[in-house]
């Protein structure tokens, strides 16, 4: 199984978010709906900033990773660093 890295990790492999956003406590179908107009606003490879206090976000936010291509490179409840895929 494959660890997902913490955040103080991530920031030295990785350059900063180039957006952030708090969702707050929304829920699947909003959340996934917001996520996919914000990530398209950062460029290809550049990381975005999520926080989200859902407590299903630990199982929903690699489920929603695997399924758009996106790289979920750290996660710490309630606070998920993607990384958006090139293409």
């Amino acid at each position: 199984m494959k660890v997902v890295k913490e955040r103080e990790e991530v920031e030295n492999e990785f350059p900063p978010p180039e957006a952030s956003w708090d969702a707050g406590d929304l829920g699947c179908g909003e959340l996934v709906l917001g996520l996919f107009v914000r990530i398209k606003k950062i460029t290809p490879g550049g990381i975005f900033r999520v926080i989200i206090q859902d407590p299903a976000a630990p199982e929903d936010m690699p489920a929603w990773c695997r399924m758009t291509g996106h790289k979920l490179v750290g996660a710490t409840h309630p606070e998920y660093l993607i990384q958006r895929k090139e293409k």
